[in-house]
């Protein structure tokens, strides 16, 4: 809570006051939930209704507000509130705990302190991973302190932090640069090279803000979800989303796609679960029309891929198949990455050369030269590199000299991280996570 506070002091009575909601909402669920039903589902509806409130007035309502605006007509003030740090990752952790203990899945907490401490559990409160109170409701109470999870722990957070500051922030220049210029002046490959800068921008500071959660976790002695897993190496846009920001998939996908009906139900009833959910997760990550225009674009391919696309698609080579993913992938993070519309469409007229733009100028041959180590390096990153190197090496680590010797190399490959982290931080601006604004 001291966290939160430091950076939003009065927002935390509002966090504090979810967890008070739902603490007396899952006692009451709890007690009716096997004699009267009735009162159990009204528990239920009472708790989401109050969660989705919150987050619908915080998060939406200028949203509302502007579109019914430019629909009627009239000019109804906005609100203008500044959104809460973490509202949407937490409102989804303390809905996940109500409806589990309805379906029984978990036991309500009696303690208030120990729900308060899920609902504001600091390492991952503000941008995820989204952790479900039955992962960890045991160590709410019994964590035990082990050095070796104490060290992994330190481990991924200084990972995390070099993925942030030293990839991220980096990489994240070249966008910035490429996106302040006007499309029609940009030449084709550059338009290509900035969304590709952007979509490694986005990786490595998400992925990286979900290794420090995890890590920072492991050093308290919990066990946070994993919420990446090498998501550019997929070969299909399903693929990419069981990779990436993994605990959300998972949550959208227990809590309304598989009670929609999932694909239990006939195709067309399939593909109207799946446009919902991703229409969600859409505006999920923001009150724009282009965030649902970005859920609907995934929902689209996902639903293709399940109508038969995705059985052509494995028999094609695997360099066709992963070409196809990064093709798609790419424009969705231009209709991610662009608020107006209008400005994302011209971007991608660009990557196209539909505005008229040469395929390649002398900007694309400055920029891509001058980030092309940044650019090898992301890449190699991007990938299960370490863990590569870590099986060729393996049946050397039985030497007890050569064990030694990698064991300090990579110990000193941490140290030297977080040595130049720590020197890019003193040095530069303010940039803070993307995903601290969803």
């Amino acid at each position: 809570m001291l966290f939160y506070a430091w950076g939003e002091p009065i927002y935390i009575f509002l966090m504090l006051f979810s967890a008070f909601v739902d603490y007396w909402h899952g006692l009451w669920i709890e007690r009716h939930r096997d004699n009267n039903k009735k009162k159990a589902k009204f528990g239920l509806i009472s708790s989401l209704m109050i969660s989705v409130l919150i987050l619908s007035f915080f998060k939406y309502a200028d949203f509302l507000i502007e579109t019914v605006n430019g629909l009627i007509g009239i000019q109804i003030a906005l609100l203008e509130l500044p959104l809460p740090i973490g509202l949407s990752f937490y409102t989804f952790q303390t809905m996940s705990y109500t409806i589990d203990v309805y379906r029984g899945r978990v036991t309500a907490q009696r303690n208030p302190i120990a729900l308060a401490l899920y609902v504001c559990l600091f390492p991952q409160l503000i941008a995820g991973p989204i952790v479900r109170y039955k992962m960890i409701a045991l160590q709410l109470t019994e964590r035990k302190f082990q050095a070796s999870q104490f060290s992994e722990g330190v481990q991924l957070f200084i990972i995390g932090l070099a993925k942030k500051v030293l990839l991220a922030n980096n990489i994240g220049l070249l966008w910035r640069e490429v996106a302040a210029q006007d499309p029609s002046e940009l030449s084709i490959l550059l338009a290509w090279l900035g969304i590709i800068a952007f979509a490694f921008q986005i990786y490595f500071d998400f992925s990286g803000y979900s290794d420090m959660a995890i890590g920072l976790g492991k050093m308290f002695g919990f066990d946070f979800p994993k919420n990446f897993h090498y998501p550019y190496m997929a070969r299909s846009i399903s693929e990419f989303w069981r990779r990436w920001h993994m605990t959300l998939g998972a949550w959208f996908r227990d809590y309304v796609y598989i009670p929609l009906g999932g694909s239990e139900h006939g195709k067309w009833k399939l593909y109207r679960n799946l446009f919902i959910v991703w229409g969600l997760t859409g505006i999920w990550h923001g009150a724009s029309w282009n965030f649902a225009l970005w859920g609907l674009y995934f929902g689209l391919f996902i639903a293709i891929e399940k109508a038969g696309w995705l059985r052509i698609l494995e028999k094609a080579p695997k360099w066709m198949q992963h070409f196809y993913f990064i093709f798609f992938i790419l424009i969705g993070w231009v209709l991610f990455v662009f608020e107006d519309i209008s400005l994302g469409f011209l971007y991608l007229q660009a990557m196209f050369g539909l505005l008229g733009n040469a395929i390649v100028n002398q900007a694309f041959v400055y920029e891509f030269y001058r980030h092309f180590v940044l650019l090898v390096i992301l890449v190699l990153a991007s990938l299960p590199t370490w863990t590569f190197i870590s099986k060729k090496t393996s049946r050397f680590k039985s030497r007890q000299p050569v064990k030694w010797l990698m064991e300090s190399a990579a110990l000193f490959y941490l140290f030297f991280l977080l040595f130049l982290s720590t020197a890019y931080l003193v040095s530069e601006l303010f940039n803070p996570f993307l995903y601290f604004r969803f």
